[in-house]
C-alpha cells in the first residue's frame, strides 16, 4: 500500500490536483481514492487540510471560480473594447483545441451534473455560474456605454444569453463540433448580442 506524503509543502499543488480531478471526472464519478491518487496525500493529511470530499469539491470550485474570473477581467482589461472582448472569448472558446473542448467548463458541468439539487455543492455551483453572468453584466453595460451593443438589450437578459452561450458552445465542442462548426455558431451568437 502506498502511503501519501503529508501536506507540509505545497497545499496549492494538492489543491490544483484536486480541481483537475473534479473537473475531469464530475463530483460524483470522483472518488476519495482517486482524489488521494491526483494529491499524492495520506487520508488523514486530506481530511486535516481540507476536511471531507464536499469540502474539498468546495474549496476547488471556488478556487476554479476565482481564477476564472482573474482571467476574464485580465482578457477585458488588455482588449481594445468591450466588444473586442466578447468576440475574443468567443472564437477563443471555438478554437479550443480537441482535448480541452473535451474537460468542458469546471462551473458548467458542475452545475449540469448537480443540476437542481438542494445541496451546498448544487448552491455552490448555481452561485459560480451567477458570478460569471455579473462579470457578464458588466460587460454588457460597459459595450452599450461604448455603442456596440443596443441600449434596447437588456443588459441582465444579455448577460444571461451571453452565459448560456458560453456554456452551450462549451457542450458543443465537448460533443465533438469541429472548429468550424463552432465559429459559424459564435457568428449567430454574435448577431444576437448586438
Amino acid at each position: 500500500m502506498t502511503i501519501g506524503r503529508p501536506l507540509q509543502h505545497q497545499p496549492e499543488e494538492a489543491l490544483k490536483a484536486a480541481v483537475n480531478t473534479f473537473w475531469r471526472s464530475g463530483y460524483y464519478h470522483t472518488s476519495m481514492r482517486d482524489l488521494l491518487d491526483a494529491m499524492a496525500l495520506s487520508r488523514s493529511s486530506l481530511y486535516q487540510a481540507f476536511g471531507n470530499k464536499e469540502a474539498l469539491f468546495l474549496l476547488a470550485l471556488q478556487n476554479y471560480r476565482e481564477e476564472l474570473l482573474a482571467t476574464l477581467s485580465e482578457q477585458l482589461d488588455a482588449a481594445d473594447n468591450a466588444w473586442s472582448f466578447i468576440e475574443q472569448l468567443l472564437y477563443s472558446a471555438a478554437d479550443t483545441d480537441s482535448q480541452q473542448a473535451a474537460l468542458g467548463c469546471l462551473l458548467f458541468n458542475s452545475a449540469t451534473e448537480l443540476g437542481g439539487e438542494d445541496s451546498r455543492p448544487a448552491q455552490t455551483a448555481r452561485d459560480s455560474v451567477a458570478s460569471v453572468t455579473a462579470f457578464f453584466h458588466d460587460v454588457i453595460k460597459r459595450a452599450q456605454q461604448e455603442g456596440s451593443i443596443s441600449e434596447a438589450h437588456d443588459p441582465q437578459s444579455a448577460a444571461q444569453f451571453l452565459t448560456m452561450s458560453m456554456s452551450g458552445l462549451r457542450l458543443l465542442m465537448k460533443s465533438g463540433a469541429s472548429k468550424q462548426q463552432a465559429q459559424h455558431t459564435v457568428d449567430y451568437i454574435l448577431r444576437g448580442l448586438r
